[in-house]
C-alpha cells in the first residue's frame, strides 16, 4: 500500500498531463516513502486516457487511471479520486500545475506536525504568485470569500487554491460527506471539517494563474451558480451542526 496517493482530476487535459505527471513524478521518485498518482477523467471527450495509459512511470511510483461519464464537475472528480486513494495520505492537485509538486514538503510538514488536513493559501504572507487572475475574477472572490466567512463562519482568505492534504481518515470522513459536485466543493469540505473537529493549517504556497483554465465562469449565469451552490452548503447537512 503506498503511503501518499495525489489524486489529480482531469477534463480534456491531453495537452498538459504529461508535462503535470513529469513534474509530479520526478519529485516522488526522489522522495523515501511509497506513492501513487491517480489520475480522474471526469468524462473527458479527447484523449487523456489514451495519454495516460500510454505514460511510463519509474517502478518507485505506481499511476492509475480511472474514468467515468458524462462530465459531472470537479467536486465529483475529486471525491471519485479520494474515495478510492489507497494512501496513508491523500492530497488533490490541480492537472494544470498552477502550485509546483514541491510545496508538498509544507504539507506533509504540518500533516507530521499533527494537523488532519494542510491546505496551500495564496492570501498567505510569503506566497508567491507568479501570474494573476484578472481584476474581475479576483475582485468576485474577495466577494465570494467575505460571504463565505459570515454564511459559513470559516476564516480561510482562501478556499479556493487546488493543492491540500489530508491523512486518510479525515479524507474518508470528509469526503463520505460531500454532496456539492462543483468547484464549490472545497469550503464544504472544509465547513464540514471544522463542525467535525478536524483541525486545518494553511501554508503559503507559489501558484500561477493558468489562463486556459477548463473551468470558466465568465458570465453572469455562471457567477450566479458560484454563490448558490455556496448558499447550499448549509442546507446539505441539516444532521451536523
Amino acid at each position: 500500500m503506498p503511503e501518499l496517493t495525489i489524486v489529480i482530476p482531469a477534463y480534456n487535459e491531453q495537452d498538459r498531463i504529461v508535462t503535470t505527471l513529469d513534474q509530479t513524478i520526478a519529485y516522488l521518485g526522489e522522495q523515501p516513502y511509497s506513492s501513487e498518482v491517480l489520475v480522474i477523467s471526469d468524462g473527458s471527450t479527447d484523449c487523456t486516457g489514451d495519454v495516460v495509459h500510454g505514460y511510463t512511470p519509474p517502478e518507485s511510483v505506481g499511476v492509475r487511471f480511472l474514468e467515468y461519464r458524462p462530465n459531472r464537475g470537479k467536486g465529483y472528480a475529486v471525491r471519485y479520486g479520494m474515495l478510492r486513494a489507497k494512501g496513508d495520505i491523500v492530497m488533490f492537485m490541480d492537472a494544470d500545475y498552477s502550485v509546483p509538486i514541491q510545496e508538498l514538503d509544507k504539507a506533509l510538514s504540518c500533516i507530521e506536525g499533527g494537523f488532519d488536513i494542510a491546505m496551500a493559501s495564496r492570501a498567505l504572507s510569503g506566497s508567491i504568485i507568479n501570474q494573476h487572475q484578472n481584476l474581475a475574477r479576483e475582485i468576485s472572490a474577495r466577494i465570494y470569500t467575505l460571504i463565505q466567512t459570515v454564511y459559513l463562519g470559516i476564516t480561510y482568505r482562501d478556499t479556493q487554491c487546488g493543492f491540500k492534504v489530508f491523512t486518510r481518515r479525515a479524507a474518508r470522513e470528509l469526503f463520505e460527506r460531500q454532496k456539492l459536485h462543483s468547484v464549490i466543493f472545497d469550503p464544504e469540505i472544509l465547513w464540514l471539517a471544522k463542525r467535525m473537529g478536524f483541525q486545518v493549517a494553511e501554508f503559503p504556497v507559489t501558484w500561477t494563474h493558468i489562463a486556459d483554465s477548463r473551468i470558466q465562469y465568465d458570465n453572469l449565469r455562471k457567477s450566479l451558480f458560484v454563490f448558490q451552490e455556496l448558499f447550499r452548503i448549509r442546507f446539505l447537512h441539516p444532521g451536523i451542526s
